[in-house]
C-alpha cells in the first residue's frame, strides 16, 4: 500500500482538481458557441447517425444542503409545467435542424430531481423525443431517481416510456449524516422503492455513496455500504463530496469542523473500496464499481470506456445533446451550454431560439489532450501507438511530455513500451496527473505539446 506521507507530499490532500468529465472543463468554456454555432453542428450530424440525449430538470421539492447542483426548490408544479412546455419547445426546435434518420442512443435524465415531474408529462416528454429521436432495440433510458419523489403513476408512466436504468443517490444511510447534510432517505424507504423498481422489470440499478461527508466514520460508511450491497445494485459509485459553500451556499448549513481531514476521507474510500472488492464487485476508473459482466467492465477490458457528463460510461454515440437549463452538449465540433439560468432558458426556448450561452471549439491540441487525459482517466496509462496513430503529433515530442509526468510524479508514473502507465501506488493521484497534460491549468508543470 502506498504511503499516505508521500501522497500528501505530491500534493493530493492539498490540491481541487477537475474530475474531467470533458477536456476542456466547463469553467474554460467561453462565449465563442452560440445559438447559430449550436444549431450549425446539430444540422451538421450526418443522416443515419445515432446520438444520445441529456434532459436536465432543475427542480427539487426540497434542497440538500451538501448538494452543488444548479437546482432551485418548489413546491407546486406550476414551475415545473412552465418548464416542461419549454421542453416540448426545445425538443420541436431540434428537430427542425437534425438530419432525418438520425436515431436516438441513450437518454438519460437528471436534476435536480427528475422524477418530480407529473406522470402526463412524462409521457409528453418521452413522446416528443421519440418524435424527433426514434428509438431502436439498443436504446437506453434511464433516470435520476429520488426515492423521497415518487410514487406508483411516475413509475408505471416511466417504465411504459421504457425505463431500464435507476439512479439512486444513497450518500449514506446513518441518520446522523443525513440529518448534517439535509436528505432524510432512510434505508427502508430506499428499499421499498428498489422493491417496486424491480417488481415492474428494473434491469439495472445504479448507486451513489459519498465519502467525505459530516461525521462520516469507517463504522458508519461500513454500515451503510453493507445496506447498500443487500440492495443488489448493478453499479456504485464512490465520490468524494467537495465542500465549496463559497459556490453552493446551501452548504453554509453543513459546520466544516464536522467534515474529516482529507487523510481520513482517503480512508473512507478504502473502506468502500475494500467491502465492495470483497463483494465482488470490479473497479473501474477512479470511482466505479461493477460486476465482471456489466457494459463499463467490458468496455474497460476492450479499450473504450469513455468520460462523459455523467462519469463512465460505455455510450458510443459521438454526440451528445444536453435539453434544459444549464445543460451540456458534446459534438466532435465541440461544447455548447445552455443559459444556467432557468429564466434566461426559457426566455431564449420562447423567442424561438436555442439557449447556447457559452462553449468552446475543440482544437487539435484540445482534441490531443482530451484523448491523453481520458486514456489517464479510464485506463490508468496512455497508449503511445494509439496516439502517434490518431494525432500529429512528433515522437519525441510525446516522449518529452512523459518524461515531464514521470519527474513530477517519481513512483507514481512509468514509461513502458506501450506508453505511459500510472502505476498501483499512483491511482489515488490520478486526477492529478491527468492536470498535468491540462493546458489550461497554468499551475501544472506541463511540456508543451507542440513542436
Amino acid at each position: 500500500m502506498e504511503s499516505v506521507s508521500q501522497l500528501a507530499k505530491l500534493g493530493l490532500f492539498d490540491a481541487r482538481v477537475p474530475r474531467y468529465t470533458s477536456y476542456p472543463t466547463a469553467p474554460h468554456f467561453g462565449p465563442a458557441v452560440t445559438d447559430r454555432l449550436f444549431g450549425d453542428w446539430i444540422s451538421a450530424i450526418p443522416s443515419g447517425t445515432a446520438v444520445s440525449l441529456y434532459l436536465h430538470v432543475p427542480f427539487c421539492r426540497h434542497l440538500c444542503w451538501f448538494c452543488a447542483c444548479r437546482t432551485q426548490g418548489t413546491s407546486t408544479d406550476a414551475p415545473v409545467r412552465a418548464y416542461a412546455a419549454a421542453l416540448k419547445s426545445e425538443i420541436a426546435l431540434l428537430q427542425t435542424r437534425l438530419a432525418p434518420g438520425i436515431r436516438l442512443s441513450r437518454l438519460h435524465w437528471g436534476g435536480g430531481t427528475p422524477t418530480l415531474l407529473p406522470p402526463d408529462l412524462i409521457r409528453e416528454l418521452v413522446a416528443a423525443i421519440h418524435d424527433a429521436l426514434p428509438p431502436t432495440d439498443e436504446t437506453e433510458f434511464s433516470v435520476e431517481m429520488d426515492p423521497t419523489e415518487i410514487d406508483a403513476a411516475r413509475l408505471d408512466a416511466l417504465f411504459q416510456a421504457g425505463l431500464g436504468r435507476v439512479s439512486i443517490g444513497i450518500q449514506d444511510f446513518a441518520p446522523e449524516i443525513q440529518q448534517a447534510i439535509g436528505r432524510q432517505q432512510g434505508f427502508d424507504l430506499t428499499r421499498r422503492l428498489v422493491d417496486d423498481l424491480r417488481e415492474r422489470g428494473l434491469k439495472f440499478l445504479d448507486t451513489e455513496i459519498l465519502v467525505g461527508l459530516p461525521h462520516q466514520t469507517g463504522p458508519r460508511l461500513a454500515d451503510s455500504v453493507q445496506k447498500l450491497l443487500s440492495l443488489a445494485p448493478d453499479r456504485v459509485a464512490v465520490h468524494p463530496y467537495a465542500h465549496v459553500p463559497a459556490i453552493s451556499r446551501r452548504q453554509l448549513m453543513i459546520a466544516t469542523e464536522s467534515i474529516p481531514r482529507p487523510e481520513e476521507r482517503l480512508a473512507l474510500f478504502r473502506t468502500a473500496q475494500d467491502l465492495l472488492l470483497w463483494d465482488g464487485f470490479r473497479p473501474v476508473g477512479i470511482d466505479h464499481f461493477v460486476h465482471p459482466g456489466d457494459g463499463l467492465a467490458r468496455a474497460q477490458q476492450a479499450g473504450r470506456l469513455r468520460r462523459s457528463f455523467q462519469g463512465y460510461t460505455d455510450d458510443r454515440a459521438e454526440v451528445l445533446i444536453g435539453l434544459g437549463a444549464s445543460a451540456i452538449s458534446r459534438f466532435p465540433q465541440g461544447f455548447a451550454q445552455n443559459a444556467p439560468s432557468t429564466s434566461d432558458h426559457l426566455k431564449a426556448i420562447r423567442g424561438g431560439h436555442f439557449s447556447t450561452a457559452r462553449g468552446h471549439v475543440l482544437t487539435d491540441d484540445d482534441r490531443l489532450r482530451g484523448r491523453m487525459i481520458e486514456q489517464l482517466m479510464c485506463d490508468f496509462r496512455i497508449n503511445r501507438a494509439q496516439i502517434l496513430a490518431r494525432f500529429a503529433l512528433p515522437p519525441e515530442r510525446l516522449e518529452a511530455m512523459f518524461q515531464a509526468a514521470a519527474m513530477a510524479f517519481p513512483g507514481m508514473v512509468a514509461i513502458t513500451g506501450q506508453g505511459l502507465e500510472i502505476t498501483e501506488p499512483g491511482r489515488p493521484l490520478t486526477r492529478m496527473i491527468a492536470r498535468h497534460f491540462d493546458a489550461y491549468a497554468p499551475e501544472a508543470g506541463r511540456q508543451t505539446a507542440g513542436a
